[in-house]
């Protein structure tokens, strides 16, 4: 029964992550360690069926041409270098203190993505520290000398706290790069399959695959990713920022709850 309910319910969770261009697997892993699931097996199945996920909303905003793969490459790197420094670092600091900070800088991106910001491209002449980014549909402006220590930032903290970082990707690339919602989301599935493939073939290095669960559960899920990726392109991106806002809140409120009860 436990599992019938996981089944009709991490494809729902599928297409809102999808839509809003989150990650998810904080959903994921709490959907399966409250079916009943261990908590290795449980991190293990829900890097799989991210994976999957991401992959299949990669290939629809990818036909779209919504994936800006210049981006992927550039704060992809960034992040990663900045969570292996966090994760280096992490021993030096508290625990509970590290998880409130990042519940914090989650409450204040979703409160910035409520903001109205414009996502017309911005060009001009050369200056160092300005990389002029082409997309499919215009050129971008984006100003390094804020770009590169917010999301080398955002890498470290997400290290720190041992999370993918998934949840500041989109406030990254819409704040930061100023590039339009739809993009954001179509370039976070690209890094969000990255990051959670690297975190599965760790976790299979230490325990093993076990398909029992993650294969029919990847299958339901990667529907959810083909229809969340349709339906973020038919919606306008003012409700797609909502979205994301009203998740990124959800995700704070219980990573505080688990932290501190």
């Amino acid at each position: 029964m436990k599992f019938v309910v996981v089944m009709l319910v991490l494809p729902v969770v599928a297409v809102l992550m999808t839509m809003a261009g989150h990650g998810g697997g904080n959903f994921y892993v709490l959907t399966l360690v409250l079916a009943g699931i261990p908590i290795h097996q449980a991190a293990m199945t829900a890097q799989f069926v991210l994976f999957a996920t991401a992959s299949a909303a990669m290939i629809v905003f990818g036909r779209h041409k919504v994936v800006s793969w210049q981006l992927v490459f550039f704060i992809g790197g960034l992040t990663a270098s900045g969570a292996f420094i966090g994760g280096f670092c992490a021993y030096g600091f508290s625990g509970v203190a590290l998880k409130l900070i990042f519940s914090a800088m989650l409450i204040i991106a979703a409160v910035l993505m409520l903001l109205p910001i414009r996502e017309q491209p911005v060009v001009s002449s050369r200056r160092f520290g300005y990389w002029r980014l082409h997309t499919s549909t215009a050129t971008y402006m984006i100003n390094l000398w804020s770009v590169l220590p917010l999301t080398l930032g955002a890498g470290f903290f997400a290290g720190m706290v041992g999370v993918s970082g998934g949840s500041l990707l989109v406030p990254l690339m819409v704040l930061a790069c100023r590039v339009p919602m739809r993009v954001a989301v179509g370039t976070a599935s690209a890094m969000i399959a990255a990051t959670a493939l690297m975190g599965f073939l760790g976790h299979v290095i230490h325990t093993g695959f076990n398909p029992s669960w993650a294969l029919p559960l990847a299958a339901v899920t990667v529907a959810g990713g083909l229809v969340g990726g349709s339906m973020a392109l038919k919606t306008k991106p003012k409700y797609l920022k909502v979205l994301f806002a009203l998740i990124a809140l959800v995700a704070a409120i219980l990573m505080i709850a688990r932290t501190l009860l």
